[in-house]
C-alpha cells in the first residue's frame, strides 16, 4: 500500500496483527523492501510481531527522483521512517536496520527517542569513515570499481549487475547462492518504478555526524554483525556495541554484509527475545 509519510508517497507492506508489538524494518542504501525476504517477515510475525517494511525513496514503488538528481538528504530518510509510523498510526515501534538502514535507525532513536522501543542494528556502523574503523579491503574495493553500470532498462543486465555486487559483499566461507540472489534481483527490478534511481542514495548528503551522541542512547540495543563483512568490517559492529550503553553483540561467524538465511535460526529468536513485551 502507498501512504503519505513526511510529505512524500512511500510504499509500505505489513505482516502480522496490528495488536502485536510493531517492528519497523529499515533496509540499506538503494534497497527496496524486497531485501527483507517474505519468509523472514512471516517468521517474525509468527513470533508475535507486527512487521512493517517499506521502500525508501528512489526504490521499489515509492516516490522517485530522476537518476542523478535526488532532492532529499539522509535526514529526510530518517524523517521518512518516523513518517511511516505516523501514517500507520503507530506511536512507537521496535526498529531493526541493516547497513544504511542501521545508521538511519540510530539517528531515529537519537532524534525521536519516544518513537523507538528498541534497536536491532545489523551490519552497520557508528559513523562514516573514522580513523579507528577499517575500510573496505583494497581487493574488494577494486572488484567494485571493475563493475560496469548496466543498461538500467535491460532486466537481465540489471540482475547480473546486482548479483555481482552482492557476491562481493557476501561472506566467503559459505558457497554463494547465485540463483537465490538472481530471483531476488529479478523481483527488485520488476517492482521498481525507476530502477536506475536507486543509485541516487550514493549522491545524497548524509545525516549529521552522530557517533559522539551514542553514549546518551537509552534504548535496549542488539547489534548483529558478520565476522566476514568486507564492506563494514567486524570492528564496526564491535565499536557500535561498545559505544551504546548496555548493547549486546551477536557475531555471525560466516556472514558478510548481509543477513543470510543460514543464520536466521539464530537471528530470528534473538530479535524476538530482544523485542519481547
Amino acid at each position: 500500500m502507498r501512504v503519505q509519510a513526511n510529505g512524500v508517497e512511500l510504499c509500505v507492506d505489513t505482516v502480522g496483527h496490528r495488536s502485536d508489538p510493531a517492528l519497523l524494518l529499515i533496509m540499506g542504501s538503494g534497497a527496496s523492501l524486497d531485501w527483507w525476504p517474505d519468509e523472514l517477515c512471516e517468521r517474525l510475525a509468527a513470533g508475535g510481531r507486527f512487521v512493517v517494511r517499506y521502500d525508501h525513496r528512489d526504490t521499489g514503488q515509492s516516490v522517485t527522483c530522476a537518476p542523478g538528481e535526488p532532492r532529499y538528504s539522509g535526514s529526510d530518510l530518517v524523517a521518512d521512517a518516523a513518517g511511516v509510523l505516523d501514517a500507520l498510526g503507530l506511536p512507537r515501534a521496535h526498529v531493526a536496520g541493516l547497513s544504511m538502514g542501521g545508521a538511519l535507525a540510530q539517528v531515529l532513536a537519537l532524534d525521536h527517542p519516544g518513537r523507538v522501543a528498541s534497536l536491532c542494528l545489523i551490519a552497520t556502523s557508528p559513523a562514516g569513515p573514522d580513523a579507528d574503523l577499517p575500510g573496505m579491503a583494497q581487493e574488494d574495493a577494486a572488484r567494485y570499481a571493475e563493475l560496469s553500470a548496466p543498461d538500467w532498462n535491460d532486466r537481465e543486465q540489471v540482475i547480473e549487475y546486482l548479483v555481482a555486487s552482492f557476491r562481493i559483499i557476501a561472506g566467503r566461507s559459505r558457497p554463494f547462492d547465485a540463483q537465490l540472489h538472481r530471483e531476488l534481483a529479478g523481483r527488485v527490478f520488476d517492482r521498481s518504478e525507476s530502477i536506475a534511481s536507486m543509485t541516487n542514495h550514493d549522491l545524497i548528503d548524509s545525516t549529521p555526524r552522530w557517533r559522539e551522541r551514542l553514549g546518551g542512547l537509552a534504548v535496549p540495543t542488539l547489534v548483529i554483525h558478520g565476522r566476514e563483512d568486507p564492506f563494514l568490517p567486524y570492528p564496526h559492529g564491535v565499536a557500535l556495541a561498545r559505544e551504546i550503553p548496555g548493547a549486546r553483540l551477536i557475531t555471525l561467524e560466516h556472514a558478510g554484509h548481509e543477513l543470510p538465511r543460514e543464520d536466521w535460526d539464530v537471528v530470528i529468536p534473538a530479535i524476538l527475545e530482544h523485542t519481547a513485551p
